[in-house]
């Protein structure tokens, strides 16, 4: 009861928590106004700052690729002769199903078809072989290193000093020589970085939960609305809350393992029941696309002709990460400890990155092959509704009804276990660090996540979704360029260390 108690009185946990709550009343009593402050919001930030956002990202990577090929790369996370607390399989199923793993199956077929009809180009002719190329090459892209470099400097600071200095894994502990001991500042931090990460799963699990609801409809013939959404977020509400109960060494570790697993299978069935070599082709081409093109889209803005597309796509990708970098690096730095800092990077930004890419040229590649060769009008599909795009899919390959129910399940599991961790990653926060946050706390976050998803769909859907991801991680880009900074101060404080032993 103490614990339950000194969580309560934290300033983090009320001042976060009330935000939220009062973020949920204030949708529920009055969605219409809620979604008009939301949309003017989402013009001021992406008016204002998309140009930030790319430019925080591609610094990033530069930094940690830095780190991973520097001396640093070799210490570890951890005292000087740890070893991995995980085996590399269930630490990369972690990794994927706590970092975008209900997206990347939300957006893996989503985001190429949707490329493909409507293009990144002005000039580029929709529907057409060029634009299938460009549709998958910038489908890599956003699904690649940046991404993940958001997650990857968050973790790697907050493991860093958790596992090797004993310190706690809060972010205002992370940034102290910059910003000092200021326990105004602390609070402050903290609770920004508890606000992002609420809206960042939030986008995720409403993304899901849009998906499912799809896919109920598509396949049993269930109603698809606001209805069977709530439905389905508060049965998901119900089984994490059940796995929390277990901790991450028993549920998280085997949900976690069981994603990887079902993803496995559902890659290979469409794999080898789809066009196989043109799949192999699509996934080498864009790769190499990805690869030429990485520097230029990473800093592409349009100011000269003011289309939109980088701000609805990669510029809310980027916003999206930054506000739950939080939640997944603390979630990636507590399941990585005893790694090397270089095995930490290539793990985290390119083992995760190359599974994402291979998910998109199999499911992506398989509805880009239908649509040119066969004409089945996918890409018209997913236009007038994002949610159906894997199943329609699975529609033009065998033993559909099967895979479209394994579909659902997996993206089930993958909500489950981003909104267990998410309960987790949110308890520490607000019970300053621990370890081992109470149950009362977790339970507490994982009905204000839910709430606040359901709020932001019945709001507005998909632009409420991404509305709260850009404005929430407006802020939160800022305090990481100045966890950047001190993650080299304290590099360089260690190295002085070292030469006066």
């Amino acid at each position: 009861m103490r614990k339950n108690r000194k969580s309560f009185l934290n300033p983090v946990f009320f001042i976060s928590a009330s935000v939220i709550l009062a973020l949920v009343i204030i949708g529920a009593v009055n969605p219409t106004g809620f979604q008009s402050v939301a949309t003017r919001l989402f013009d001021f930030t992406t008016q204002n700052f998309g140009w930030f956002y790319l430019l925080s990202v591609f610094v990033f990577v530069i930094f940690l690729i830095g780190v991973s090929i520097s001396k640093y790369g070799k210490m570890r996370l951890g005292p000087k002769n740890s070893k991995p607390e995980f085996g590399f399989f269930p630490w990369i199923g972690m990794l994927f199903s706590t970092g975008f793993g209900s997206g990347l199956v939300f957006w893996g077929v989503a985001e190429p078809m949707s490329h493909f009809f409507d293009t990144p180009f002005p000039g580029l002719e929709p529907q057409t072989e060029e634009a299938a190329r460009v549709a998958m090459g910038y489908a890599f892209f956003n699904w690649g290193i940046s991404q993940w470099s958001v997650f990857a400097l968050v973790g790697l600071v907050i493991a860093y000093l958790q596992f090797r200095k004993g310190k706690d894994g809060l972010i205002s502990t992370a940034v102290k020589p910059v910003v000092g001991n200021n326990p105004l500042a602390a609070t402050s931090i903290n609770s920004l970085a508890v606000i992002a990460t609420v809206m960042g799963v939030a986008t995720s699990l409403g993304l899901g939960i849009m998906q499912m609801s799809g896919g109920l409809s598509s396949v049993f013939g269930l109603p698809d609305g606001v209805w069977m959404q709530i439905i389905i977020a508060f049965a998901m509400l119900l089984v994490y809350l059940g796995s929390s109960i277990s901790g991450v060494n028993r549920g998280m570790k085997w949900l976690s393992t069981i994603n990887l697993s079902f993803c496995l299978i559902l890659l290979v069935f469409v794999f080898l029941a789809g066009p196989t070599v043109f799949i192999l082709e699509t996934f080498v081409l864009g790769l190499g696309d990805y690869l030429t093109n990485f520097v230029g889209y990473s800093l592409r803005l349009t100011p000269y002709t003011g289309d939109n597309w980088v701000t609805e796509w990669t510029i809310f990708y980027w916003a999206w990460a930054i506000s739950w970098s939080p939640f997944v690096g603390a979630f990636v730095a507590r399941v990585s400890r005893g790694r090397t800092i270089r095995q930490y990077i290539f793990g985290v930004l390119v083992t995760s990155p190359a599974i994402a890419c291979i998910w998109i040229a199999v499911f992506g590649g398989t509805s880009l092959y239908s649509d040119l060769r066969n004409g089945t009008m996918i890409a018209e599909a997913v236009d007038n509704d994002l949610a159906v795009a894997l199943f329609e899919t699975f529609g033009t390959l065998p033993l559909s009804t099967i895979t479209s129910l394994m579909a659902i399940i997996l993206i089930f599991t993958f909500l489950v276990t981003s909104a267990d961790s998410a309960t987790y990653i949110l308890g520490s926060m607000t019970s300053r660090g621990s370890l081992n946050p109470s149950l009362i706390t977790k339970f507490i976050w994982g009905g204000l996540i839910t709430a606040i998803a359901v709020v932001l769909l019945v709001a507005g859907g998909l632009e409420a979704l991404q509305t709260a991801s850009l404005t929430s991680a407006l802020p939160f880009v800022v305090i990481i360029i100045i966890l950047m900074i001190s993650f080299i101060k304290i590099l360089q404080r260690e190295e002085k260390d070292k030469t006066k032993g």
